[in-house]
């Protein structure tokens, strides 16, 4: 996604070519994962000359939004406070990130 995010609509081997991964995923690979992509409604395809461009549907912050939601509902029974509750578990949270956090939520509330 970040690549089609930065560089548009692209085929498969500019999508390849553009990772940054050495050695780079498989032509294969990739394909592959951008079928799954569309078929989640992520991005979608559209033929150009033998070619297929994809480029993404949603935004970063769509996709962010989307995959946290998912995220959230499969693993922490739809609560946002189990997933904070899992972030926080086994590390030091700073007073700043705490502060921050904060207002986030008053913000939010």
């Amino acid at each position: 996604m970040d690549v089609l995010w930065r560089k548009g609509a692209s085929t498969v081997a500019a999508v390849v070519e553009s990772l940054p991964d050495r050695p780079a995923p498989a032509y294969s690979t990739v394909i592959t994962t951008l079928r799954i992509l569309e078929t989640k409604g992520y991005v979608r395809h559209k033929k150009e000359g033998r070619a297929f461009l994809y480029e993404p549907v949603l935004g970063r912050t769509e996709a962010r939004k989307s995959a946290v939601s998912s995220l959230v509902r499969r693993f922490f029974e739809g609560s946002p406070e189990l997933l904070m509750a899992h972030l926080f578990e086994g590390r030091r949270i700073s007073a700043k990130e705490l502060e921050r956090l904060r207002k986030l939520t008053e913000e939010k509330s």
